[in-house]
């Protein structure tokens, strides 16, 4: 590898704002903020909105969608039309 070329690759914790759970890990991003982690060392904290730990895909909770009022709603706005013979 060249030297000078790449960012610094150090330690960062990043913290989900919506369940409050955090990981350390690797990142080249900077923050202005810190957090003190539990070996006592303190890191760059990145605060995400969305992680695993609240991502509906990764946590198992599903939206259930009202497709039944959508199609109620869509015929309302625009009449029921006859289709193509």
């Amino acid at each position: 590898m060249k030297q000078g070329i790449h960012p610094d690759y150090h330690p960062v914790v990043f913290k989900d704002s919506s369940t409050g759970d955090a990981f350390l890990t690797r990142s080249t991003v900077n923050s202005g903020k810190t957090i003190e982690w539990s070996d006592g060392n303190t890191y760059p904290l990145v605060l995400v909105d969305i992680s695993s730990y609240s991502h509906p895909f990764w946590t198992g909770a599903r939206r259930i969608m009202d497709t039944a009022g959508q199609v109620e709603k869509f015929h309302r706005r625009y009449g029921q039309r006859g289709g193509r013979k």
